[in-house]
């Protein structure tokens, strides 16, 4: 199954704040915030949203196309893209800007604090994914996940027009973009990705109501935090779906993209919706246990940890398909 990835590449610098932003905060003052936070450590690592799901997915045995825009600076980090099973060479080089950088600090309760600067994403809106198509023979399916807004409205027309089925992931950029521009994100999706805070947001920015996304879109993927995840497919009942027990909570970031990862795997795999957000949610486990958004390890330890969360009739389902794993 060929599966192009779109979205930010960065580096991520990742602080640790030992207290709590919410202690520094005084409400009624905050259009005159002006705070510093001493950190106590620096993590410098790989991010950006689409190495992120693309690591995820060749962790599991996937080939991931991975389509977004760096610059000269990405030497190192495509080498370690390319260990790993990532197929870099779709990705545009900048000649002039740096890559992306993701910069956050994370206190004891898990709130972050972050800032994103844009760099040579802003050249992703250059890129066109049918040479890509070509050159692999077809796309089964295309992720567009947060990028440069021009890129994912790109990238989003040319999969309606195309017929290419594709996966509509605004999250973050959803605080920048009007209705109008969600709306033309989100119709036609095959599946639509996000958390509850941009469930509503959607609704709000849109004017559709739940039922009326859902209509436009062929399955809803919404992610509950702790609560797990809901699956919601046009003319069945829902699925809910728990998290995955947790080794250890050490830092969130990259969360998400592990559990998208987890989910396109399944699909790609053939397995049941609910089968693809227990795969999501367990993949997810190993990110929250470690610092960094790629540097975690299976060990052999994925299917035992999955039957131990699922049971062994879940494991049964998706064994098969665990010969490829990378990790």
């Amino acid at each position: 199954m060929h599966i192009a990835v779109t979205g930010s590449i960065a580096m991520d610098h990742l602080m640790t704040f030992p207290g709590r932003f919410s202690e520094s905060l005084v409400v009624e003052h905050l259009d005159k915030v002006s705070l510093s936070f001493l950190v106590e450590e620096l993590q410098i690592r790989r991010g950006g949203i689409a190495p992120n799901i693309s690591f995820g997915l060749a962790a599991l045995g996937l080939d991931p196309l991975l389509v977004g825009s760096v610059g000269e600076d990405f030497r190192e980090y495509r080498a370690w893209l390319d260990r790993h099973g990532v197929l870099t060479w779709p990705v545009h080089v900048s000649e002039t800007a740096h890559t992306a950088r993701f910069v956050c600090t994370t206190d004891a309760d898990h709130a972050q604090i972050a800032s994103f600067y844009t760099g040579a994403m802003a050249e992703a809106r250059q890129i066109e994914l049918t040479p890509i198509a070509e050159k692999v023979g077809r796309l089964d399916l295309v992720v567009i996940s947060p990028n440069d807004p021009e890129a994912m409205q790109r990238h989003t027309e040319e999969c309606r027009i195309r017929g290419y089925e594709f996966v509509a992931d605004p999250s973050q950029q959803m605080a920048w973009m009007n209705g109008d521009e969600i709306r033309r994100l989100i119709e036609g999706a095959a599946y639509l990705f996000s958390n509850e805070y941009e469930d509503s947001l959607i609704s709000q920015k849109t004017g559709w109501s739940h039922q009326e996304i859902l209509e436009r879109v062929g399955v809803r993927v919404i992610t509950r935090g702790r609560h797990g995840a809901t699956v919601e497919i046009k003319g069945e009942d829902r699925v809910d779906v728990p998290i995955a027990p947790e080794t250890a909570r050490v830092d969130p970031t990259g969360v998400g993209d592990a559990f998208r990862a987890g989910f396109v795997a399944g699909l790609a795999w053939g397995v049941s919706m609910e089968r693809c957000a227990q795969i999501g949610s367990l993949l997810s486990s190993y990110v929250i246990a470690i610092v960094g958004t790629q540097e975690y390890r299976f060990n052999g330890s994925f299917l035992p940890r999955f039957a131990a969360a699922f049971g062994d009739d879940a494991a049964a389902d998706i064994e098969p398909h665990l010969k490829g794993i990378r990790l």
